[in-house]
């Protein structure tokens, strides 16, 4: 018995050395990505649009970048958006999904038991292979009667296991296990770039709604001070201390203000909704949460930008991390094609009672068994083999190419959107003086024709001038936050 295990034993402790030692096709050598040394570096537009202030050295924003704006209600619909977006519930489900893929993977590294057990009754039959034997064998005045008896039915009872186990030679299982591994670390940065996007789109929209609330707050002020002017200037008129001309033209300024509002309100309500939807929300359920509330119709100052260092952003952009991950596991994929065209060695073996009555089952004489290597051996396939090995280099290429278009991608985001806020700055601040002028020019012009001093005419152009520059200023005011939030989502957040 220990001569005829032998050969065996050895074969399995050679599988066992070898098991773990090669592993073929390249291995992955994470790219490198270039990055400017300060923000003010690899910039286009004009100089002007290129802020000094973000130098390198700043701190990195705070992974709930968002609080940074101190606003309660924009951190409550933070919070319902991570627990209800179906999108990130969606990228979620995913990641769960390819972790489980890797088990099924990496499964294929242990060996593989199963049990079976079986009673039947059998007849077989008299026309079969069982007469051709007979034929052969018995002599011819027997025949029939041996076709008889052998063909009479009876039992077999059997039980048992088989186990086998593949040495992973090649590293083909291993590959496999590290493009899995890949898989799962790209779901993971699929999870992060939906995230973002999540809180950058609720910010967003968010900031939107204020600036639409604000505009229709002042349009319904500037409505009712509209409609006291044009009461007073119809008594004036009706009284002959005013020419009806006058009254005329600002009962048209009061009909252009009106006509204003139902759109301000349809954007509102449709902001509204899509604020809803990103959590998950059905129309009207945040009313009563975004409804105005005192100082919330007022701009607020914005944070200041924490943009970090420009070689974090290739740790910080899911996007990037994620094509990262994906060009990974294309190159895994490769070592997993080329170890399909080496020889597969399988160690199996089976053991089992089998009996033809039930007494005798489980007895040790009804045992049978097997054991011993399997050899498959690739020779010809009309080079199927090797052309899954071209194609998974190519989609490695194709995933290189993708990584550097991410990258690509990345840095025109951080510049068109660092410039949109740059620009948004320098045009809010000249609306705010815009506006400041427009208060002085309207309260003289005001005075100067109480005292009959000046036209109504001039008097209305300064009151419709005030009026466009509040609402420019607001849609402004809004349109910046906006701006900041784009920046924030183009460097990926914070850690």
């Amino acid at each position: 018995m220990r001569m005829s295990f032998s050969p065996f034993m050895l074969v399995l402790a050679v599988c066992g050395a070898l098991a773990g030692c090669v592993a073929v096709g390249p291995d992955f050598k994470a790219p490198r990505t270039a990055a400017p040394g300060d923000w003010t570096s690899a910039r286009s537009g004009d100089a002007s649009l290129h802020d000094a202030s973000l130098a390198a050295g700043q701190a990195a924003p705070s992974s709930a970048w968002w609080k940074a704006f101190g606003d309660p209600v924009l951190d409550w619909l933070q919070e319902q958006a991570a627990k209800a977006n179906p999108d990130l519930a969606t990228a979620a489900l995913r990641f769960a999904e390819s972790r489980a893929q890797r088990h099924t993977t990496a499964a294929q590294r242990g060996p593989e038991v199963g049990f079976a057990a079986s009673a039947q009754r059998q007849r077989p039959s008299e026309y079969g292979s069982t007469s051709r034997t007979i034929d052969v064998l018995a002599p011819a005045e027997r025949r029939d009667e041996l076709v008889k008896l052998l063909s009479q039915p009876f039992d077999v009872y059997e039980g048992g296991f088989d186990a086998s186990w593949e040495p992973d030679f090649w590293g083909r299982v291993r590959r496999a296990v590290e493009a899995a591994d890949a898989r799962v670390d790209a779901a993971g940065a699929m999870v992060d770039g939906v995230s973002l996007d999540v809180t950058a789109d609720v910010a967003r929209r968010y900031f939107e709604l204020r600036g639409l609330q604000r505009q229709v707050v002042l349009t319904r002020a500037d409505i009712d001070a509209a409609t006291e002017h044009f009461r007073l200037m119809k008594a004036r008129a009706d009284g002959g201390m005013a020419s009806d001309l006058d009254a005329t033209r600002q009962q048209a300024l009061l009909a252009d203000l009106e006509s204003q509002l139902p759109a301000l309100l349809d954007s509102e309500a449709a902001t509204t909704d899509q604020l809803s939807l990103l959590l998950g929300l059905s129309p009207g359920s945040l009313d009563a949460q975004l409804a105005v509330r005192d100082g919330e119709v007022q701009a607020r100052r914005l944070p200041d930008l924490a943009l970090g260092i420009p070689s974090d952003v290739a740790r910080r952009r899911p996007d990037i991390r994620e094509a990262e991950a994906r060009l990974h596991a294309a190159t895994a994929e490769i070592g997993v094609a080329v170890a399909a065209l080496y020889p597969r060695i399988t160690l199996g073996g089976s053991f089992a009672f089998e009996s033809l009555q039930s007494g005798d089952f489980g007895d040790w004489g009804s045992r049978r068994w097997s054991i011993g290597p399997r050899l498959d051996l690739p020779v010809f396939d009309m080079g199927r083999r090797r052309s899954v090995v071209t194609l998974r280099k190519l989609e490695q290429q194709e995933a290189a190419v993708a990584y550097q278009a991410t990258v690509l991608q990345a840095w025109t985001d951080i510049d068109t959107a660092l410039n949109a806020y740059a620009a948004e700055r320098q045009r809010n601040a000249k609306l705010a003086q815009r506006e400041r002028l427009s208060k002085d020019a309207y309260a003289l012009a005001d005075a100067r024709y109480s005292h009959g001093d000046l036209s109504y005419i001039d008097a209305l152009d300064a009151q419709r001038s005030l009026l466009a520059a509040q609402r420019d200023r607001a849609a402004s005011d809004a349109q910046l936050a906006v701006r900041y939030v784009a920046i924030c989502k183009a460097i990926g957040g914070g850690t």
